[in-house]
């Protein structure tokens, strides 16, 4: 009497397992862009404003901002009071291109986005500059069924000064 191969049905089974699971993530990033997407012009509305408060009802309650050259701000205190700063420093005018949005589960996406504008130094008072950078956010759905950001990490891409 042969036996009965688990082992194969097992592969099978993990095999079905794992398109299904693929399939429901590509299921939940066709339904969760436009969220994700209204979060982003949200952001970039509230950049442009210098709008701290609107900011902050976009980040989740134990969210990581990480921006270039500065120590990550961990939690919402850190997070208002980063923001602050840079409001109290520059102007922003930019506009954010999505470049690919893509869910890692039911409750998490990330989005990798792309921003180009203008940034004005207030305390020179000069011409505003070009501003560029590249975005990846995670965004976490909480309880409420919001998308919010639960990291954001960011790097300009504009060319160093020249010397």
């Amino acid at each position: 009497m042969r036996s009965f191969p688990y082992a194969k049905l097992a592969t099978v089974g993990l095999s079905v397992l794992s398109l299904l699971a693929f399939t429901g993530s590509a299921h939940a990033r066709d339904t969760e862009a436009p969220a994700i997407e209204r979060q982003l012009r949200e952001y970039q509305a509230a950049l442009n404003a210098s709008d701290v408060d609107a900011i902050m009802n976009l980040y989740a309650a134990d969210a990581v901002f990480m921006p270039q050259n500065s120590p990550p701000a961990v939690g919402r205190d850190a997070i208002k009071g980063a923001y602050q700063r840079v409001f109290a420093m520059i102007d922003l005018d930019v506009r954010f291109e999505v470049d690919e949005i893509r869910a890692l589960s039911r409750d998490w996406v990330y989005a990798r986005t792309r921003s180009n504008g203008t940034v004005k130094v207030l305390s020179t008072g000069g011409a505003a500059m070009p501003e560029a950078n590249q975005e990846l956010f995670l965004f976490h759905r909480e309880k409420d069924g919001i998308w919010r950001f639960a990291r954001y990490i960011f790097a300009t891409t504009n060319p160093p000064p020249q010397r």
